[in-house]
């Protein structure tokens, strides 16, 4: 099945994991396992497993049976997608509920296979994993606020400290506060007073985990007109959100702009979320609020990669997976992930660490958009790689990779350009975007997108501080009109006396 599937990477295997949480359960189909997972398939229910449980301490009957149904449907569809592993997860409700037992007994009849318990601490732990996969690196607290509970962790780069589980999830804390959103504020501020590791958090990030909160924020995308609605890596500034919340908070969701975007069967938990929300940062006083899209099931997928693949730059594995799957020649992006890096050192441009992978990123998806009509070329490969699935990557870094792809079909000086996506790149990342873009329409005259000619180009001083793009005398007839004129374009976007010359021949002066 595969096999015949151009769109497809061959090599992959998929699987598939169901998550039980206490408000949804979920079935996520991935195309296989890796460092950047692609989802095949994805369908949830907002089954409610776990309302009422303080009140009766088991799960919600009506739930309970919506859930067995659904459990044949994930079954047969894991089946059709040809997943050839699939891993059952349950969190706090079927841990919890004094018939959470029977339950999985159920479950793991109609699923065939398995179903993993996670406990508090396990649930925290592949969380955290989540934020550490998502992000390159993560630094602050990572909260994951579920249906049933809430998991805090303290992540620095790979490590994972200290971290507890709370009975702040959404459904929970309803009941616990027996509707009340004032109560649910003092319980939220109670429970919280009990995380110690919020004290380790002032002046670093919250990471916010779960369905509840990405609802959250996109509600506040939606109040502020963002341009981009990508939910990972999105940064909430603490100030501007707190009136938002505020707002939320009270219960007043119905005037929020953009509500009727959210299911009714999760509007109602959006006061609690907010409310939680509110508390953490009361307690933590982080520097700014960022979502993340991974969570446990991201994590636990993670923890099934070895070491040397958990180690691998997401962005660059999702980068080099739509080079194979839509470039004319990966082994010509490899080579200009190689050549621009030896022409900014060349120029003198010097990189940061991210700058260097936002480069290389781009310079992989450099031909993703090649099959499209020329002139909507730069449109499509821009809103390709704007709104593409990637980790590892913040908005303004994802705004400099769509635009240094749009600018090397459209032109570098073209000021109409996706007004919106420059809104969210700094003046820094713009003028590199138009750099790099000036180096690509150059060297692509050279090699017609294919490999073998950029390791046999090199840069020259000249003298005078003309710096000199020379051919081998084997491509001299590579020599011409047009990639002189791409070398001025370049020339003056980096402020540089530039010629085109080949070894043993006479220059072409940029004009």
């Amino acid at each position: 099945m595969i096999s015949t599937s151009q769109g497809r990477l061959q090599d992959r295997r998929p699987l598939s994991i169901i998550d039980i949480g206490s408000n949804s359960i979920r079935l996520v189909v991935y195309e296989g396992l890796a460092r950047s997972p692609t989802t095949l398939f994805n369908e949830k229910m907002l089954a409610g497993l776990g309302r009422g449980i303080v009140s009766t301490g088991k799960l919600d009957p009506e739930a309970v049976t919506r859930s067995m149904e659904e459990f044949r449907r994930f079954r047969a569809l894991s089946e059709q997608v040809g997943a050839e592993q699939m891993y059952v997860l349950a969190t706090a409700a079927a841990r919890e509920a004094v018939n959470g037992p029977d339950f999985i007994h159920r479950a793991e009849d109609v699923l065939k296979t398995e179903v993993q318990v996670l406990s508090g601490r396990q649930e925290a732990h592949y969380s955290a994993l989540g934020v550490i996969s998502g992000f390159h690196p993560a630094n602050g607290i990572a909260g994951d606020l579920g249906g049933g509970s809430l998991e805090l962790v303290d992540v620095d780069g790979e490590a994972i400290g200290d971290g507890i589980t709370l009975p702040l999830g959404g459904l929970r804390l309803q009941d616990m506060a027996k509707n009340s959103l004032a109560q649910a504020a003092k319980i939220a501020r109670d429970e919280l007073a009990r995380a110690k590791l919020l004290n380790g958090g002032q002046g670093r990030p919250f990471y916010a985990v779960g369905g509840t909160w990405r609802n959250l924020a996109r509600l506040y995308m939606e109040m502020t007109s963002y341009p981009l609605s990508v939910m990972h890596h999105y940064e909430i500034g603490i100030d501007s959100a707190t009136n938002f919340l505020k707002q939320v908070a009270k219960g007043e969701i119905e005037k929020v702009r953009g509500i009727e975007g959210v299911s009714k069967n999760r509007r109602s938990l959006l006061p609690y979320g907010a409310i939680v929300l509110q508390e953490i940062m009361a307690a933590m006083q982080p520097s700014k609020i960022i979502v993340s899209a991974l969570g446990v099931r991201e994590g636990f997928l993670y923890s099934l990669l070895d070491k040397a693949e958990q180690t691998a730059d997401p962005l660059i594995s999702a980068s080099e997976e739509l080079a194979r799957l839509r470039s004319r020649s990966v082994t010509h992006a490899h080579e200009l992930v190689e050549w621009t890096g030896k022409t900014f050192a060349a120029f003198g441009i010097e990189e940061t660490v991210d700058e260097a992978r936002y480069r290389q990123a781009a310079c992989l998806l450099a031909d993703i958009g090649w099959r499209a009509h020329p002139e909507y070329r730069g449109k499509q490969s821009l809103n390709i790689i704007a709104h593409a699935s990637f980790i590892g990557v913040d908005h303004p870094g994802r705004a400099f990779l769509a635009l240094a792809n749009a600018y090397r079909h459209e032109g570098i000086f073209n000021e109409s350009i996706a007004p919106e996506i420059k809104a969210l790149a700094t003046p820094r990342y713009i003028e590199r975007a138009r750099v790099l873009a000036a180096v690509m329409r150059v060297v692509y005259l050279l090699t017609a997108a294919m490999p073998g000619v950029m390791p046999r180009l090199k840069w020259e001083s000249r003298g005078n501080g003309v710096l000199a793009l020379v051919l081998p005398a084997s491509l001299a007839d590579l020599y011409g009109e047009r990639p002189a004129g791409r070398l001025a374009q370049l020339a003056r976007v980096t402020n540089r006396r530039l010629v085109l010359a080949v070894e043993g021949g006479p220059n072409m002066p940029a004009k």
